[in-house]
């Protein structure tokens, strides 16, 4: 899960500070190529590849899920991106002639790492489910590597008279998600944008 997540998120970034940044042409470019993308669902692209191949490594379906996953945090990268552009450091950073990749890398990708990580953090727990998923179906990763949709589904057997199983794996998907998932609120609350007033709650100017 963190190893795809991880080669999501830096494809994702990359080509959205690229749109982002050079605008234009290649913005629309690569935004209607992320917008076909989008249109197809990944589980169906996902099953269709997996489908070829009689054993697929681990390895490559780390690949396969991390190719796969970056579309959304491209977008949300371009739209960060675009809206720092036109900030005064930026503007300034032109002036003083910095190139377009000097000021994607210099200074935007430090300003959108916050949304980055979030979007890091909570895409663990998606493709920990669909890891899952997939090993369920016989698709994903087979034995003798363990995988706790892999344990679920060769406890189908004998659900009946041992339930625990496939309850035990179930629990441990749910749990591991969850804890995922709550790392990424968290981060999302400590890097969301501070009201200047410390009594925001309390003032009636804010309320």
């Amino acid at each position: 899960g963190v190893l795809a997540a991880l080669l999501a998120v830096t494809l994702g970034t990359f080509i959205g500070l690229v749109a982002g940044t050079w605008g234009g042409a290649i913005d629309a470019v690569l935004m209607r190529l992320v917008d076909a993308l989008l249109a197809i669902p990944r589980l169906f692209v996902l099953l269709l590849a997996l489908a070829v191949w009689d054993r697929v490594p681990l390895a490559a379906l780390v690949l396969l899920l991390g190719l796969t996953g970056w579309y959304g945090t491209s977008r949300l990268v371009r739209g960060e991106a675009r809206r720092l552009h036109r900030e005064e450091f930026v503007r300034a950073a032109e002036a003083l002639g910095s190139g377009r990749w000097r000021i994607a890398f210099r200074h935007l990708l430090p300003n959108v790492a916050g949304p980055v990580l979030v979007a890091a953090t909570l895409g663990i727990g998606d493709v920990m489910l669909l890891e899952a998923g997939l090993s369920f179906l016989g698709l994903g990763v087979r034995p003798p590597t363990p995988s706790l949709g892999g344990m679920i589904q060769e406890s189908r057997s004998v659900f009946a008279t041992a339930p625990w199983t496939s309850i035990f794996p179930g629990l441990a998907i749910v749990l591991a998600v969850l804890a995922v998932n709550l790392v990424g609120d968290a981060l999302r609350e400590t890097l969301a944008p501070r009201s200047a007033c410390p009594h925001c709650s309390k003032c009636a100017t804010c309320a």
